[in-house]
């Protein structure tokens, strides 16, 4: 599985909206610890923020390109081979 993630993240975009997010995750924790509800909730904005970043920066192009689906490819003709007819076989008791 370590091969199929294609570049998935890798992007300006993505670490970005993601270390946002963090630090606003982070922030949210403490402020709910010292019971700051205030802090908490701008803490909370701050992971949602992270994500439109995120999200305007791949809009912008810093994300990673979008995949191209592959063309179907026609499998050669396969021989016919005449079918071959059995005789039911007969269950015995």
């Amino acid at each position: 599985m370590a091969g199929s993630s294609h570049g998935h993240g890798h992007t300006p975009a993505a670490w970005t909206g993601v270390i946002i997010a963090f630090i606003g995750f982070c922030a949210a924790g403490a402020f709910m610890v010292m019971a700051n509800p205030l802090a908490f909730w701008g803490g909370m904005a701050v992971v949602v923020l992270g994500g439109v970043v995120g999200l305007v920066m791949r809009a912008m192009g810093l994300g990673a390109p979008k995949a191209e689906p592959l063309a179907m490819v026609e499998a050669p003709a396969a021989k016919k081979t005449p079918a071959v007819t059995r005789k039911p076989v007969a269950a015995e008791s």
